[in-house]
């Protein structure tokens, strides 16, 4: 058994500060190469016990470390906290909650705090951006000497931006204070004000997390010696290696050539290990400013660049075991237990995606706090398979995919327009979840609606000659509503009495329609004809009434259009049947 050392997420409101925050720790400049200056992906940082000495001993505090250091993860995004798994928990010991103590909480730092929670895991706030204080003189120094420094006025406008974040905090039910005037760390979150521009502040953030996990997490720090296990980070393509992992090793050893195992979509992956490549001290998986070093074995806890034998169907979150002396057949089965989402599927529900097994439980998990049900969730991309069996859920209030952070594949984006599904893509479940509310609000009155009005109203319109999408099955034809009004599944008449096809779904460029009114210009999918055949470009088609209908439509108030529409169908129909509709 050994002690290893605490793994650390910064989680926080896009542009509130999370990797210059670890910048400002590694002297490097991330933040300032990547795209917007925000995360793109996961990345791992060690801070050496060393740099912890040093630290402290800014901070005029003498504390013996029986930790080797830090290892921090740097997300792209809160969700992507979850995305990160150990044995089915989060794999991160303790995070750092990133807050611009001028903006306060944001959505994204209140779902932080949810997702903290759930997964019970430890957290101190960082009040970061100091230097944005009206008055204050931000230098690169701890914060417990900085605020004696400062003007009265100073000190009172941080103090009181410090207390909306308490506030905030002891709405969504934790009780918090400035870090040093906290006893209990197991009763109180301690807020760490900082700047990670000027680095004011950073060495209080260190002292605060170590001491931390060497108080409360000396337990579930204590490792085996024996094979490793890890989660994967990132799957990515790098020159000269090809296919990489970017992996967190939290317990046991890795050692070149090991035989592992690795969760994929669908069966455990057994390959083996050809090399691994670890970033300096300080240094970084994603960018780092150095090359890496290939070493022969690492120990937990560690990020690690993983180069395998075999690659195929490696997801970000899947599971990693060494078999080393262990019953390989027990080892898959244990890495197939992890690689399968724990999620309450239904029989009726909405299908969820998603990029990763945690990301996928953590959408599961917020739409379970909504009572919104699942009927079938999927790592991957949205493909046609998915949209066909989206349209066929018996509700159609769930007839939708939600995807978070995939895209949807050519034929899936084709079947759209065939089919009576929706797909909602997002990278913040929060906004997905939300975007599916509003929808499923407006789809219910849309429903009410067709429930009222059961009688097939008239409709004409004309098939226009420059947007023929494509010939048949179905036909996606552009028209124009001349009069009345258009709706899905229903019948179209030709000027000759011939019922020709049905029109399958409307179409208002991203946006499914159940109708179409006059004057409008939509694209119909129309079933069961050929363009050119049946129906030629540039002519004029009515909705086919039934009599039935056309009867009880004389006591109805139709407009001036409908009513010369309907006394038009009225005369097709009688070429054949004289006493249609009287």
């Amino acid at each position: 058994m050994y002690i290893r050392q605490p793994i650390v997420s910064v989680l926080g409101h896009v542009d509130h500060g999370k990797t210059t925050f670890l910048d400002r720790i590694r002297g490097t400049t991330v933040a300032d190469r990547e795209a917007g200056k925000i995360t793109q992906h996961i990345g791992a940082t060690e801070v050496p016990v060393d740099m912890l000495t040093e630290a402290c001993s800014d901070l005029g505090c003498e504390v013996s470390f029986s930790l080797p250091g830090l290892l921090f993860i740097d997300t792209p995004g809160h969700h992507s906290f979850v995305t990160l798994r150990s044995r089915g928990g989060a794999l991160a010991d303790l995070a750092v909650l990133i807050v611009d103590i001028k903006e306060g909480f944001k959505p994204q730092t209140l779902e932080s705090l949810d997702i903290l929670r759930r997964e019970e895991t430890p957290f101190v706030v960082a009040a970061n951006k100091l230097d944005r204080i009206t008055g204050w003189n931000s230098q690169n120094r701890p914060f417990i000497r900085s605020f004696v420094e400062q003007s009265k006025s100073a000190q009172d406008r941080m103090t009181e931006s410090l207390y909306e974040l308490i506030g905030d905090l002891y709405d969504k039910g934790f009780s918090a204070d400035r870090y040093d005037n906290v006893t209990d760390f197991s009763k109180n979150i301690g807020i760490v004000p900082m700047s990670a521009k000027t680095g004011e502040g950073i060495e209080d953030m260190l002292m605060t997390l170590i001491g931390l996990a060497q108080t409360f997490l000396r337990d579930q720090l204590m490792v085996e010696e024996g094979p490793a296990y890890g989660t994967i980070l990132e799957v990515k393509e790098v020159l000269g290696l090809g296919t990489t992992f970017d992996t967190i090793i939290y317990e046991g050893v890795l050692k070149k050539g090991d035989d592992i195992v690795i969760g994929t979509r669908v069966e455990p992956l057994k390959t083996h290990v050809k090399s691994l490549l670890k970033p300096k001290p300080l240094d970084e998986i994603r960018d780092p400013r150095e090359r890496f070093d290939e070493v022969d074995e690492v120990e937990a806890a560690a990020g690690i660049k993983l180069v395998t034998q075999d690659t195929e169907g490696v997801l970000a979150g899947a599971p990693l075991r060494v078999i080393g002396d262990r019953n390989e057949a027990e080892v898959l089965e244990e890495v197939m237990e992890e690689s399968e989402p724990s999620i309450e599927i239904s029989d009726d529900g909405i299908i969820i995606q998603a990029d990763a097994i945690g990301s996928l439980e953590g959408l599961a998990s917020e739409l379970k706090d909504k009572d919104i049900p699942i009927s079938k969730a999927n790592i991957g991309d949205v493909s046609h398979k998915d949209i066909v069996e989206a349209a066929t859920l018996p509700n159609p209030l769930y007839r939708v995919i939600l995807a978070f952070n995939v895209d949807i594949l050519p034929d899936a984006k084709e079947a759209l327009m065939d089919m009576n599904a929706e797909v909602f893509t997002e990278s913040v479940v929060y906004q997905l979840v939300e975007d599916y509310e509003e929808w499923k609000e407006e789809k219910m009155r849309e429903l009410e609606e067709m429930r009222r009005v059961t009688i097939v109203h008239p409709g004409k319109f004309r098939v226009l000659d420059d947007k023929i999408f494509r010939l048949s099955k179905p036909a996606i034809v552009g028209v124009r509503v001349l009069a009345g009004r258009i709706e899905s599944d229903q019948k179209i008449l030709k000027n000759d009495g011939r019922v020709v096809g049905t029109i399958k779904s409307i179409r208002d460029g991203d946006q499914s329609l159940n109708k179409a009114d006059q004057g409008e210009e939509v694209a119909v999918a129309i079933s069961g004809v050929t363009i050119g055949r049946q129906i030629k470009a540039g002519e004029d088609l009515y909705i086919d009434i039934p009599e039935k209908h056309a009867r009880k439509l004389r006591n109805i108030q139709l407009t001036f259009d409908e009513n010369r529409v309907l006394e038009e169908v009225r005369n097709i129909k009688r070429e054949e049947q004289p006493f249609w509709g009287m």
